[in-house]
């Protein structure tokens, strides 16, 4: 495994960040386990979850899972370098419930208890804002964190699905503060989606945040689907299905798996390998379901992408580029 600085912070974590969001809802307690005891054996050591994952009526599950992973010892919770996330509501009425979901003072203060003591954890390594909350002031957001860093609860914050502005804002209000503010964004970016080259890269990168990106092969579109189908797999569904309706769409994605069986790539792993290559990328989240996937992605840690397919990929996908010239002269 290879690894690198969170942003601006002296953390090392692993390129490949291990998503636990299938954890309960499709891949049981059990295998679950063996998936992170393989991460760590891997030597991924950067772990990542949300309280709300589980969702529904089992918002908190994954928690507990990973919770129940921990207590099983052999230095599990000392190896691993634990984000979660607050916003979501995990009021006991489900979404009705006022002050239980968004980033007010008292539901960061409610929330890191709950997912620690879910986690069987003293402490969260990355505590990450899932989403912005416009109804609160980052002034408010800072001072309940920086209790929470006082108190040994929390180390760092960070967000998610923040845009370039906001994360201006936090950590401007952050330095007023003489808080250390966000030290990562993890937001949704890969080769068919790269609107986060616009302002939320560059702002990552000018306040010294690692960027990792959420759905790296954007819901299995760049997971070898049309292949998959072809040969009688498992068939796409969803926003990937929908996706492919698209002439133009489909037409990318044809182009992209010619490219890559052209040159002997696996399309999961070229896309994983690509996310690997961009500025500013700590390491993209790779949610498993199975042992099989996990081995499919840490292969590509170690591979290199020749100049050829970086510049054909770019063709595929040319991405907006950086703002303004993105819209403007």
């Amino acid at each position: 495994m290879k690894y690198t600085q969170l942003g601006r912070t002296g953390l090392k974590v692993s390129r490949l960040v291990l998503g636990t969001m299938n954890f309960g809802p499709q891949t049981e307690e059990a295998d679950s386990h063996a998936i992170m005891d393989a991460a760590l054996d891997a030597g991924i050591n950067f772990f990542d979850t949300a309280n709300v994952y589980g969702w529904g009526e089992n918002k908190g599950r994954t928690e507990k899972i990973i919770g129940n992973w921990f207590a099983k010892g052999g230095e599990r919770r000392d190896k691993v370098v634990l984000a979660t996330k607050v916003y979501g509501n995990m009021g006991p009425d489900g979404d009705a419930w006022p002050n239980h979901d968004k980033l007010s003072a008292l539901n960061i203060r409610r929330a890191v208890d709950a997912s620690l003591k879910r986690l069987q954890t003293d402490r969260i390594d990355l505590y990450q804002f899932h989403h912005i909350d416009r109804s609160t002031p980052f002034d408010e957001i800072w001072q309940a964190m920086d209790v929470l860093v006082q108190q040994g609860k929390i180390l760092y914050a960070g967000s998610s699905n923040f845009p370039g502005y906001k994360i201006a804002q936090a950590n401007e209000a952050a330095a007023r503060r003489g808080s250390y503010g966000l030290v990562s964004e993890q937001c949704l970016y890969n080769l068919f989606e790269r609107r986060a080259e616009m302002e939320v890269l560059p702002a990552a990168q000018d306040y010294g945040l690692g960027v990792i990106p959420w759905s790296p092969l954007h819901g299995g579109l760049l997971g070898g689907v049309i292949r998959k189908q072809a040969e009688g797999g498992r068939r796409a569904g969803g926003r990937t299905a929908d996706a492919l309706t698209n002439p133009t769409v489909r037409g990318q994605i044809q182009a992209y798996e010619d490219l890559l069986d052209k040159h002997g790539l696996e399309p999961g792993e070229a896309a994983l390998a690509w996310l690997l290559t961009r500025p500013g990328v700590t390491g993209p989240i790779v949610g498993p379901r199975t042992a099989g996937q996990l081995d499919s992605a840490l292969r590509a840690v170690d591979l290199e992408l020749t100049e050829e397919v970086l510049a054909r990929l770019e063709e595929i996908f040319p991405g907006t580029g950086p703002s303004p010239e993105a819209f403007a002269w």
